[in-house]
């Protein structure tokens, strides 16, 4: 698993708002909510690419700026259809900075 990356200050992510940012070779939208709760994933559209952090932020969707495409801030589901999903990743906020890792994702039959 990899390590949280500082992608940013807290001052730099306005609430209700995405922001994308680059982690690990790739871009990442990331939404600061009005409730607290920080959200990543990952930045491009699979229709056609437009950036995610540039779409309109209502609750924990974020609707696509070119074709209106909505997905789930909070674990990249398509609202439209849930079978597909872009990638999300975990936020953390330690002091102003912002970081952020890949999710880790639990395979049946892991045993911690």
């Amino acid at each position: 698993m990899s390590d949280f990356e500082v992608v940013g200050k807290v001052s730099d992510f306005e609430v209700g708002r995405g922001r994308a940012v680059p982690y690990d070779g790739r871009m990442v939208a990331v939404f600061r909510q009005e409730s607290g709760e920080w959200y990543a994933i990952d930045d491009l559209c699979p229709h056609m690419g437009a950036s995610l952090a540039e779409g309109y932020v209502e609750g924990n969707s974020v609707t696509c700026p070119w074709h209106a495409w909505r997905f789930c801030v909070a674990d990249g589901t398509w609202e439209d259809n849930p079978r597909v999903k872009v990638d999300s990743f975990e936020v953390q906020v330690d002091g102003d900075d912002v970081k952020v890792r890949e999710r880790v994702v639990e395979k049946e039959g892991d045993v911690e």
